[in-house]
C-alpha cells in the first residue's frame, strides 16, 4: 500500500517522465550508432565486391573469356574458406567457373545486388551461410555473379542488436530504480513537511518543520513556512493577549458593577425600577460568564503547568452530570435517555472533564425543542473511551461543523438563543488536553430537525500512568473558584 502511494506521488511521476525522455534519448543514440555501424560494414563489403568486379572486368578486357575463367579459378583456389563467391555461367545458366554450382533461385534485382543463402540449392557443401553478391552480364551472353560471405557480418549485426536491446533494458531498469530512489528521497522530505503540518493543524503550534542545513529547495521552503508560522503565531498570540487582557481587566469592574446593581435592586421599592435593575444584573452575569469562559479557554490553551492526571470513571462522571441536568430537561418535557457502559476509565482531570460533559449536555438541552429526545452514552471501543451526546434539535450544517470550535462562532439558526459561542471552544480545549478528538454528525431524527451528535473520543486508561499537560483546578475555575458548575453556568455556547 505504501509502495502504491509512493507511485502516485508527483515526484515519482516526474522521475518517470524523466526516465521516458532519457530512455528515448538513449534509444535514438543507440539506433544511430547501429545504423552508422551496420551501414559502414555493409558499405565496406559492397566496396570489396566492387573492387573484385573491377579487377575481373580488367582481366576480361585484356584476356577475354578464357582469361576471365582462368582468373576466377585461380581466385577460388587461393580462397579455400570461400570468403569470396564467384559464378560464371552461360546465358542458359551452364556453369563455366566458380565455387558454387548453380544460380541462386530468384536472384534478380534491379540494382544488381542480391542477398541469398549458401546451401545445397546452389551446390554449397559447407554449413549454411549468408552471402551478398552483385550480378551483371558479360558481353557474349555470359552471366557473372561476384559476392562475399557476409555470415560473420550478419552475426556481428545480431550481436550489436542484442547488445542494444540489453542496453535499453538495463537503461530502463536503472532509470526506473533511479527514479524510484529519487522519488523516495523526495517523498520522505515532503512527508516530513506534511506530518509536521498536520500536527501543527491539530494544535501543536510550537512545532516547526525541520531543515537539513543543505540550503536546497526543501530547506528554503521549510524556512519560509516556519517564518510564516512564526508570524501567524505572533498575530494569534497578539489577538489572544488582547482578548484575554480585555476579559481580565473588565471582569473586576463588571463584578463591582454587578454587585452595585444587586445592592440597588435590594434597596429600591419601585417595581419597574426593580425589574430594570434585575435585567441589568442578568446582563452583567452574562458578560461575566463570557469573560470567565474566555479566561478559562486561554488558560487551557496555554497549558502552562504539567499535572499528574488521575484515573477517572467516565461512566460515573457522566452519570453525575446527567443527574444535575435532568431537572432542566424535565422542565422542557424532554426525554432523557442514558446508555452507560460500566467500567469505562480514562486518565484525566475530573473537574475539566465534568466541565466538558456539562457544556455538551447543557447545549443539547438548550437546542432541543420541548418534548424532544436527548441521548447520553458512554462506551469503550478498542483503545478509546467515547462520550456521546445526541439531540433532536436544529443541528449544525456540514459546512459549519469545522468552524463551531472557534471562539464566538455561532450557527446562524442559534443566534436568537442565549449564549456567547464559547462553549464548544472550551470543550475542544479540554478534549485536546486529554489527547481526545471530537466528531460531529447529524442525529437525523427527521428532515426538519436533523439534530446533532457530539462524540468525544479519548484514550482509554490502560493502567500505565502518564503525564499530560493540563491546567490545574485553580486555572480553570471561574469567579469564586467553583469547579462544579451549576446548570445555569455550565454552558457558554
Amino acid at each position: 500500500m505504501k509502495l502504491l502511494s509512493q507511485l502516485r506521488t508527483s515526484s515519482f511521476q516526474l522521475a518517470l517522465l524523466y526516465m521516458v525522455v532519457f530512455a528515448t534519448s538513449v534509444f535514438i543514440l543507440l539506433a544511430f550508432i547501429y545504423w552508422r555501424t551496420a551501414g559502414f560494414m555493409t558499405a565496406q563489403t559492397d566496396e570489396t565486391i566492387e573492387a573484385e568486379i573491377a579487377g575481373l572486368a580488367e582481366q576480361y578486357r585484356g584476356r577475354g573469356v578464357n582469361g576471365l575463367i582462368t582468373i576466377i579459378r585461380e581466385r577460388v583456389a587461393r580462397d579455400p574458406n570461400a570468403k569470396s563467391i564467384y559464378l560464371l555461367t552461360t546465358d542458359d545458366f551452364l556453369k563455366l567457373a566458380g565455387n558454387i554450382e548453380s544460380w541462386p533461385k530468384g536472384a534478380r534485382s534491379e540494382s544488381g545486388w542480391i542477398n541469398f543463402t549458401l546451401n545445397e540449392d546452389v551446390g554449397w557443401n559447407g554449413p549454411k551461410r549468408l552471402a551478398r553478391a552483385r550480378i551483371f552480364e558479360v558481353q557474349g551472353g555470359l552471366r557473372l555473379l561476384v559476392g562475399r560471405d557476409v555470415d560473420e557480418l550478419t552475426n556481428l549485426k545480431r550481436v550489436i542488436e542484442t547488445a542494444i536491446n540489453w542496453g535499453m533494458g538495463i537503461t530502463l531498469a536503472l532509470a526506473l530504480l533511479g527514479g524510484f530512489l529519487m522519488s523516495r528521497s523526495t517523498t520522505r522530505r515532503i512527508e516530513v513537511i506534511n506530518n509536521t503540518s498536520r500536527r501543527i493543524m491539530n494544535g501543536h503550534l510550537s512545532l516547526r518543520i525541520p531543515t537539513r542545513g543543505t540550503e536546497d529547495d526543501f530547506d528554503q521552503l521549510a524556512e519560509n513556512l516556519n517564518q510564516m508560522l512564526d508570524r501567524i503565531v505572533y498575530l494569534m498570540e497578539g489577538i489572544r493577549h488582547v482578548s484575554d487582557s480585555i476579559a481580565h481587566d473588565l471582569r473586576t469592574p463588571l463584578t463591582r458593577l454587578r454587585n452595585q446593581l444587586e445592592s440597588t435592586l435590594m434597596s429600591v421599592d419601585n417595581d419597574e425600577a426593580r425589574e430594570q435593575a434585575g435585567r441589568a444584573v442578568a446582563e452583567a452575569d452574562q458578560l461575566l460568564a463570557t469573560f470567565n469562559a474566555l479566561l478559562r479557554i486561554a488558560r487551557l490553551e496555554t497549558r502552562g503547568n504539567a499535572a499528574d492526571m488521575k484515573p477517572v470513571a467516565l461512566d460515573e462522571l457522566v452519570a453525575d452530570a446527567c443527574e444535575l441536568y435532568e431537572a432542566l430537561s424535565e422542565d422542557k418535557e424532554q426525554r432523557f435517555e442514558q446508555h452507560m457502559e460500566k467500567g469505562v476509565m480514562i486518565e484525566g482531570d475530573r473537574d475539566l472533564l465534568f466541565q466538558m460533559v456539562s457544556n455538551l449536555i447543557d447545549n443539547a438541552i438548550k437546542y432541543t425543542p420541548e418534548q424532544g429526545v436527548i441521548g447520553v452514552a458512554v462506551r469503550k471501543e478498542g483503545a478509546e473511551s467515547i462520550f456521546e451526546v445526541r439531540d433532536s434539535g436544529i443541528g449544525i450544517p456540514d459546512e459549519e461543523k469545522d468552524q463551531v470550535f472557534q471562539r464566538f462562532y455561532r450557527v446562524g439558526k442559534s443566534r436568537s438563543l442565549p449564549g456567547n459561542g464559547l462553549g464548544l471552544s472550551l470543550v475542544s480545549a479540554v478534549a485536546e488536553i486529554h489527547q481526545g478528538r471530537i466528531v460531529l454528525s447529524d442525529t437525523k431524527p427527521n428532515a426538519d430537525a436533523p439534530g446533532l451528535t457530539v462524540s468525544v473520543h479519548m484514550p482509554a486508561f490502560t493502567g500505565v500512568r502518564k503525564r499530560i499537560k493540563a491546567t490545574t483546578m485553580e486555572q480553570t475555575a471561574g469567579v469564586g473558584g467553583d469547579n462544579s458548575p451549576s446548570p445555569s453556568e455550565a454552558s457558554d455556547a
